[in-house]
Formats: C-alpha cells, structure tokens, sequence
C-alpha cells in the first residue's frame, strides 16, 4: 500500500512539473504577444514552480546510495539556487509592472491568457486535493506542504483570470500590470521562504515513507 502510494506522489509531482513547464511556455508566449506582463510574469513562476517540483521529484526518487546528510545538503542548494531564481524574476516583473503603469503601455486582450487561467484553475485545485490526500495517508508533510503550492498557484490562477478579464471584456488595462504587481508579492514571498529555510520541507527525511529515516 505504501509503496503504490508512494507511486502515486512521485506521478503527482512528475504531473506537476510537466504541466508548470507547459503553463510557462504558453504563458510566456501569450504574454509576449498581447504585451501582458501578468502573464508573463505568471509563466515565469511555472517555470521557478518546476524547478521546486524537480526537487520534489528528486526527494521522491533519491539515489539510495547517498547518505541523509548528503541528500539534505544537495536539497539545500538546490532550493537556495531556486530560492533567489524567485527574488530576481520578482524583481523583473516589479520593474516592468511599474514601467508599464507610468509609461501607459496597454497590453492587449488575451483571450489565450485568459483560456489558460481558466484551465489552471480547473487542475490546480484537482491536484492539490489529490496530493494533499496521498501525502496525508504517506504522513508526509513534504507532499502536503507541496500540495498547499499547488493551491496557492489556483489563487494566483484566480487572480490572473480577473486581471485578464477586466482587460478583456472592459478595457480596464491597468488591471494587467497591478496583477504583476500582485504575482511579484507571490514571488518573493517564495523566494524568502526558500532561502530563510533552505528547504521546501520541515524535515530531513520529506519524501521518504513513514518510517524511513525518522518520522515525516
């Protein structure tokens, strides 16, 4: 039983990567086109997202040879390399939510940003239900923790679907660059947690099953 669930947690985080790399790059191309720069800031956070679920992945699938020691000293820097990734794309999209507020720069509507918030909003909420379940019957607070991610991104899915549609259906643009604004709260919140804990757990044993190396 543990070890299909097990199964199923490394699936969830594989799910999750994959379709944070495919939400940036269609993100990221929407946004180029309609001159958006929440979009282009939200396909930016998948992309950061992916590297967060990279490290999950590894957790879940860790080389046995390495000692506990090791695996957490390679965790550490793998989430300090994302950690200050996050800092520096807040500070990208900080500059050109502002820039795009004080030189008037209107992007224009997106209907396949807003296509891809609306798709977002569906799966998020899915996977984090589905994550938050398997981590509790693991007892992992790693996954659980990972699934209040996945939550977090449907909010910030939600808030990018209202910018949009203010944009779209009442030209209101400004509505654009002040969920920039809002996505780079999001980015730096995620970048000093990372850092301030060196870690996306609460334990050094996160991912491992109950019983493995210490209680999770």
């Amino acid at each position: 039983m543990t070890t299909n669930l097990q199964r199923r947690a490394l699936l969830l985080s594989y799910f999750t990567v994959g379709y944070n790399v495919l939400e940036a790059l269609v993100s990221l191309l929407a946004g180029y086109l309609a001159g958006s720069i929440a979009l282009v800031g939200f396909g930016l956070d998948s992309l950061v997202e992916s590297l967060s679920g990279g490290v999950m992945i590894w957790r879940f699938s860790h080389a046995p040879e390495l000692s506990a020691e090791a695996e957490e000293r390679r965790e550490r820097q793998a989430v300090t390399i994302v950690g200050y990734t996050f800092l520096v794309l807040g500070a990208y999209v900080l500059v050109e939510s502002l820039k795009k507020l004080y030189f008037q720069e209107i992007p224009s509507p997106s209907l396949l940003g807003i296509i891809i918030a609306l798709v977002s909003l569906v799966v998020m909420p899915a996977v984090f239900i589905i994550k938050y379940r398997t981590g509790k019957s693991l007892n992992s607070r790693s996954l659980m923790a990972d699934s209040k991610q996945t939550l977090a991104c449907a909010w910030l899915s939600l808030a990018l679907l209202i910018g949009l549609g203010l944009n779209y259906f009442y030209g209101f643009w400004q509505a654009d660059p002040v969920i920039g604004l809002v996505v780079v709260a999001f980015l730096v919140k995620e970048g000093v947690t990372a850092l301030k804990e060196r870690k996306l757990c609460a334990c050094a044993s996160c991912g491992l099953p109950p019983g493995a190396g210490g209680k999770n």
